[in-house]
Order: C-alpha cells, then sequence, then structure tokens
C-alpha cells in the first residue's frame, strides 16, 4: 500500500534514504523521532502514513508559510489536506473545520498554540485520531537554540492521546537535544532514526570577514540569475545590502521582523515563486521555507552556533543539485553574538550551552582540516574528508604546533578535565585569576608554561583541538574540556599535530562556481525547451497561487527537456508525476514538449 501511494499519489518509484524505516514504525503505530538533513524529504514521513492508515493526521507546523505551501503541494497531488490558521478568516476556518469534522481531510495542519487550546484537543479527542506528527520538533526542546515556548505545551499530547502515534521530525538536533525531544513528546520506547546530517552536494567555505560588502558582492555576481539567501546580523544590515545588491543589478529583497507582516508574505511569495531572486533576511527569515532551487547562502556574519550555521545553510540546493554555503568569519561578529547571548532573558545553564554552541562554530571557522569532518563530529557523524570544501579543495596553510598541542592537553589533564577554554587558557598564561588560586592550579606543572604565545594563539589552539577531535567539549554540562582517544595517543607521543598559520586565512577568489555533476548536459534545445517549461511552469503557479516547485519541482523539467515525453504514457514516468498531476497538467505541459518537435 505504501508504494502505491508513493508512486500513484507523488509520482516517486523508490523512497529516499532513511524515510521508509521511519514510515514502517509509524504504520505500526509507534512513536518515532526521525532527524533527516534539510531536502532529505521528512514530509514523506507522515504524508505516505496519512494516506495508508487513514483517519485523521494533524501536522503541527510553527509557520503559517509552511502550512500553505504544504498543503498547497498536497492539493496538487489530489491530497484533501487544509491548515487552520490566522491569515484565515473566521468563516474560512469554520468551514474547514466542519470539513475536518465530517471526514472529509486526510490531513490538517495547525500551529501548536492553536492545537493545544482545551477546545482543539477536547473536538479532536472525539475524531478518528490516526497520528500527529510535530515538524520543526527541535523548537520543543529548551536545551536547543531553536525553543519555543508554544512548542514546550506540547509535552500534553502523550498522556492526552495515549493510543495515537506520534512521530517528532527535525533536521537539526545534536545528541542533547534529541534526548529532551523524545522526552517531552514521545513514549519511552519510541523509535529514534537518525539518518545522517550530510548535505554532500552544499560546498562549504569560510572568509577572514575583511571588506564584507566587497566579498559579497564578487560571491553574488558569480551566482548571478540564481535564487540565493544571505544573512545579516541586523535589520539595518538587511536594508543596506538588500539597496547594495539591487544597485548591482541583482535583484534582492529585504526580510525581517521589523517590517509588516504584509511586506515580509509580499517578499518572501516573490522569492520562492520567482527564479533567480536573493532576499537578504535576519535570521526571521528561513524555516521551513522550501524552495528547492537555492543555489547559496552567504552568511555576512557568524551565525549563532553551529545548530543554527547547519539548518541555515541546509536552505541551499534541497533539490540535490551543486549549491554553496559561504561565511564570513571575524572576531566583531563573535563579540557581538556574545553580547546577544548575555542579553537574553533566559536561565544561566541556558545562556552557558548557547556560548558553547558558539565555540563549536568557531572551532569550524578556524579548523584546519576539512570542514564537513569538523561539521558532521559535531552532530556525532563520523566520514572521511569531503574534497567538497575550502580546505579540502586549497588547503591552509599548517605550522608544527605538537609542543603547543600537548601543552594544552596536559593542562586539561592536570585541572581535572573539567574545565572550559578560558581557564585552561590562563592558566597556560600563568593568569592567577580567583578560580585559578581557589582550585590551587597555579601549582601545577602547566601554570605559566604558554607565555610565550598570547592568550588569543592559545584560545585558537584549543578550538582547533576540539575541531580536530582531540579535545571533546561538553555541551550538555558546564562547557568542560576533556581528552578523547585522539587527544590522549597525542599526549603519548603518538601522533603530531599542526594547526593554521593564520585563522582563516583564505584567497576570496579561490572559491569556484560548483561543477554540474550530471554527465550528460543539456543540449541547446534542451535548455530553451527547459526555459519554457520554466515559464510554463510559473504561469500555472501563478494562477493557483502556489510556489513553482509545487506544480513540478526543477528535476521533473530537467527529465522532460531531456525525455521529451509525447503522450500521457510516457509522461506519466517523469519524476514527480502522479495520478493527479498526470490528469491535471500532463495536457498542458505535452502541448509545450510538442512545439517545434
Amino acid at each position: 500500500m505504501k508504494y502505491r501511494v508513493l508512486k500513484d499519489v507523488f509520482g516517486f518509484e523508490s523512497f529516499r534514504p532513511g524515510q521508509e524505516p521511519v514510515i514502517d514504525a509509524v504504520l505500526a503505530g509507534r512513536d518515532a523521532l526521525a532527524v533527516m538533513p534539510t531536502g532529505g524529504g521528512k514530509s514523506l514521513c507522515f504524508q505516505v502514513p496519512a494516506l495508508v492508515r487513514g483517519g485523521l493526521t494533524v501536522v503541527v507546523s510553527p509557520l503559517v508559510a509552511l502550512m500553505q505551501d504544504q498543503v498547497a503541494a498536497l492539493r496538487l497531488a489530489g491530497v484533501a489536506a487544509d491548515a487552520i490558521h490566522s491569515l484565515n478568516s473566521r468563516e474560512e476556518n469554520v468551514a474547514i473545520w466542519r470539513r475536518v469534522a465530517a471526514g472529509e481531510l486526510r490531513l490538517l495542519y495547525l500551529a501548536p498554540e492553536r492545537l493545544m487550546t482545551e477546545r482543539m484537543l477536547a473536538a479532536l479527542a472525539r475524531l478518528p485520531l490516526s497520528l500527529i506528527a510535530v515538524d520543526e520538533a527541535h523548537c520543543v526542546s529548551q536545551w536547543g537554540p531553536a525553543f519555543r515556548p508554544e512548542y514546550g505545551a506540547l509535552s500534553a499530547l502523550r498522556p492526552r492521546f495515549p493510543d495515537v502515534p506520534i512521530l517528532a521530525l527535525t533536521a537539526t538536533a545534536d545528541a542533547v537535544t534529541r534526548e529532551d525531544i523524545a522526552a517531552q513528546l514521545l513514549s519511552p520506547d519510541a523509535a529514534q532514526f537518525v539518518a545522517g546530517f550530510d548535505r554532500p552536494n552544499i560546498r562549504l567555505a569560510v572568509e577572514p570577514r575583511k571588506s564584507p560588502k566587497r566579498q559579497l558582492l564578487s560571491f553574488a555576481k558569480k551566482h548571478r540569475g540564481r535564487s540565493g539567501i544571505v544573512y545579516c546580523l541586523s535589520r539595518r544590515k538587511v536594508e543596506e545590502t538588500a539597496a547594495m545588491l539591487e544597485g548591482e543589478g541583482i535583484r534582492a529583497l529585504p526580510y525581517h521582523a521589523g517590517m509588516t507582516a504584509e511586506q515580509r508574505t509580499a517578499n518572501q511569495d516573490i522569492f520562492v515563486a520567482e527564479p533567480g531572486v536573493v532576499i537578504v533576511a535576519t535570521i526571521a527569515f528561513g524555516m521551513g521555507i522550501d524552495k528547492p532551487d537555492v543555489r547559496y547562502v552567504f552568511h555576512t556574519d557568524i551565525p549563532s552556533g553551529i545548530e543554527a550555521y547547519y539548518q541555515e545553510i541546509g536552505r541551499a540546493a534541497r533539490d540535490g543539485e551543486p549549491g554553496e554555503a559561504c561565511m564570513l568569519y571575524g572576531l566583531d561578529g563573535i563579540r557581538m553574538r556574545r553580547m546577544f547571548i548575555d542579553g537574553e532573558e533566559s536561565r544561566d545553564e541556558h545562556k552557558r550551552r548557547a556560548h558553547k554552541r558558539l565555540d563549536a562554530l568557531v572551532g569550524f571557522c578556524e579548523t584546519p582540516g576539512c570542514r564537513r569532518v569538523t561539521l558532521l563530529s559535531y552532530f556525532g557523524e563520523r566520514i572521511e574528508p569531503c574534497g567538497n570544501c575550502d580546505t579540502c579543495l586549497d588547503p591552509v596553510e599548517l605550522v608544527e604546533a605538537t609542543d603547543d598541542a600537548r601543552l594544552v592537553l596536559s593542562a586539561v589533564v592536570q585541572t581535572g578535565q573539567r574545565f572550559g577554554a578560558a581557564h585552561i587558557v590562563d592558566v597556560l598564561a600563568g593568569t592567577l585569576t580567583e578560580k585559578v588560586a581557589k582550585f590551587n592550579h597555579d601549582r601545577r606543572d602547566a601554570f605559566g608554561r604558554g607565555a610565550h604565545h598570547p592568550k588569543t594563539v592559545w584560545r585558537s589552539v584549543v578550538r582547533q583541538l576540539t575541531a580536530a577531535g582531540h579535545l571533546h567539549l561538553d555541551i550538555a554540562g558546564y562547557g568542560g574540556l576533556r581528552t578523547t582517544e585522539l587527544g590522549q595517543a597525542l599526549l603519548r607521543g603518538e601522533s603530531g599535530f599542526r594547526r593554521r598559520a593564520e585563522v582563516a586565512r583564505r584567497k576570496e577568489e579561490s572559491s569556484k562556481a560548483p561543477p554540474d555533476p550530471d554527465p550528460t548536459p543539456l543540449t541547446d534545445a534542451d535548455t530553451a525547451l527547459l526555459a519554457r517549461l520554466k515559464e510554463l511552469r510559473l504561469r500555472l503557479a501563478r494562477e493557483r497561487g502556489v510556489p513553482a516547485y509545487a506544480v513540478f519541482p526543477d528535476r521533473s523539467l530537467t527529465e522532460m527537456a531531456r525525455q521529451r515525453p509525447l503522450d500521457r504514457e510516457s509522461f506519466a514516468g517523469i519524476h514527480g508525476v502522479g495520478d493527479a498531476k498526470l490528469r491535471d497538467f500532463a495536457d498542458i505541459f505535452l502541448a509545450e514538449i510538442g512545439v517545434g518537435a
């Protein structure tokens, strides 16, 4: 049944890696947590079970825009889905609920605050509820970087609906956050699936922040005509950057929380629907934005932490084609992020963890090795060097630092393997702080042994040792450092260590546009047809008020341009063509393909 739904409704021949085990667990009635990379197909993990199990599936989603996009795509696929939200009129929401109560809908999208009212919970309890799917589930964790209080109320779902399976989905969760999600939402025997965090099609690069406007402009011109996201730290900078790009002939739109809801929605709709638009935004933009053909993400400032960075770059290249993520890295940005964290109205423990997440991202910026190895090791995933990041493609200059590394590791061991980087650096530098004196660490052999370097160098060495896996940073606790097996081997003299000669020493022009991995590139005639198909898709999307990709993704149009189906039977074999799209769009696209054939 699941395979028939996959093909007949969604037009796919097979599941993506990681999808089927999650679907099987849900179909068996089990609670589950699915951690899958952005673009990995999380939505299908609850959409297929919703149609196989029957009854009503409730999908908890944080953003109206995300609900609208998914509902539009499902309707085009012939699925009875809708969303009750604040942008609907009261009459529209009442009409949707009547369809729910009559059993006419298979999927209902709700924001957490609307779902968790007593009235809604009581009404749902009277219906044949078959599944509850919680999207962006990392928002439920108080230890995650994106905790939302309204998501915290979802912990009442499990006792309220003891016989209904709950599926929690996220692309961004380290081990601590995963355990908290499971504790908040799921039964003790819930299945957990971590499909891997790697997005190998995204090229990673970090550059020193020297002339940010010039660096961004050089990058954006290289990608002229492609969709991109540029993240800035402040609203003022968003406006200035968007205006600067516009002045250089690159269509760019701002997006930040200081704009009216109408302005934000209008700019977001243009970005999603039209090709080649760049959105310049604060972190107010992005969660749940499902635009598959974003070719790059550019950070003009360092993000808030490694999880935020991973989530934000994950908005690039969700169609599986090549993409780029470039970040500018400078001390001013780090200092500003620290100020933001300290200024939050949150518990000290939450601030401490936020600082450690930022530390991990700084380590990623400073790593002399493969960036992807460093990034994925944070999430507990081990890979070989990727060959698709700046440090792999253009290795940085390294200097011998084995003695310095062993000195750091010795200081960590001598102080009990429970203190953070700042304390270790104070010990090495011979700084007699109150904390050093309290624990008698001025009497340790390591005290003052690092006086030959300034503290900035020792901080960098600590971060690089952490990034390379010689030290483990305890984010779940108090940010203490302890040696790993790799670190112990280095201490025993079984290995050496080399560090960056200079932080993030990169050439601005070293990053090249990603290559086209397709071994059979389109002919000129194919390219011309693809352009016409994209114009047709955009017109159809506008007529229906949906994003262009909801009609067909780029992969489907590319297959059409290559294979040139001339009848409904061959058109049905195109990726993404299910029964409803075959019925609604086949003749229209076949007519365009037949022009000049």
